[in-house]
């Protein structure tokens, strides 16, 4: 992902700027400082701070968190999916999570020595080293986006077919980094919600199956669409915001448009970015955080 350059009163002030303009955030991305803020004579500023920023690809997961572990009791039914805690000195065997777990802490002491003789000839007969080495190829390797986009399209294909809505999944490739997915039909407002907050959600878990499912680095972004609704909003947004710039422009006063959400912030950053006389900054913090159009020095 190319790097953007920002300045800002305070390094902070940058950051945000820099956040705004990716449409991420802080989470995401990566900062380098390029000078630090000067103040002059009685405190005046002589030079803004200036950073550089960037995406940056989720990095895998430590290896003592992504190595199948052992337990004293194992599993019953014999299943090697599921990871069990791997310390018997420090927990007694008792499994850290998953499906193992509520087993495992349901069979109490008398079931100990059972659960521990069928655990260890389970372990036995499925084998462990071919599952780690499985484990280690998906979590330290690369995960390009043309992957991530086919684990999120089959999860938004398995979303339609909950919620009993026709539709299909189309990809677009917008550049070599980023994918769009577009889920087109009819009757698709149930998956967008008031504002588009459903849509909003739907994102957060196509995230979340992405994580789960290919834990490694993530290259580049998947982007998602229904029904055409963040191409309207998108270009709504750009043609109330080209009004509020002539208004700027015609009054000689700024004006601070409405809380967003950093992708918002980016079409507004974007579109005034094109109108010359004019510029935005950024104000507030999230969920308040507001763009302001204001004249752009002479």
């Amino acid at each position: 992902m190319e790097w953007v350059e920002t300045t800002g009163r305070t390094i902070e002030d940058a950051k945000e700027a820099a956040l705004d303009q990716l449409g991420i955030d802080e989470s995401e991305a990566e900062f380098e400082v390029l000078e630090e803020p000067k103040t002059g004579l009685f405190g005046r500023q002589r030079a803004e701070a200036r950073i550089k920023a960037r995406v940056v690809p989720k990095a895998p997961r430590p290896k003592q968190e992504r190595r199948p572990r052992r337990a004293r009791g194992g599993r019953r039914d014999g299943g090697g999916d599921t990871a069990t805690s791997g310390d018997t000195a420090k927990s007694g065997g008792a499994p850290s999570s998953g499906g193992g777990g509520a087993r495992g802490s349901g069979g109490g002491k008398s079931s100990g020595g059972r659960s521990q003789r069928g655990g260890r000839s389970a372990s036995e007969s499925n084998g462990r080293e071919p599952k780690q080495q499985e484990g280690k190829h998906m979590t330290e390797d690369d995960v390009p986006v043309g992957v991530q986009a086919d684990i999120i399209t089959e999860f938004l294909e398995g979303l339609l077919g909950a919620f009993e809505l026709e539709g299909t999944v189309r990809r677009t490739e917008v550049d070599e980094e980023t994918i769009e997915l577009s889920i087109e039909g009819d009757d698709l407002g149930l998956l967008i919600g008031p504002k588009g907050q459903t849509l909003t959600a739907v994102h957060e878990l196509s995230r979340t199956v992405l994580q789960r499912r290919a834990t490694g680095r993530h290259v580049g972004r998947v982007r998602i669409d229904i029904g055409g609704y963040r191409q309207r909003r998108q270009e709504a947004l750009a043609r109330f915001v080209r009004d509020q710039a002539a208004a700027v422009l015609e009054a000689g006063t700024s004006r601070a448009l409405e809380p967003m959400n950093s992708a918002d912030r980016k079409v507004v950053h974007d579109t005034v970015n094109e109108i010359e006389g004019v510029a935005t900054v950024s104000e507030g913090a999230d969920p308040d955080r507001r763009v302001v159009i204001v004249l752009a020095d002479a």
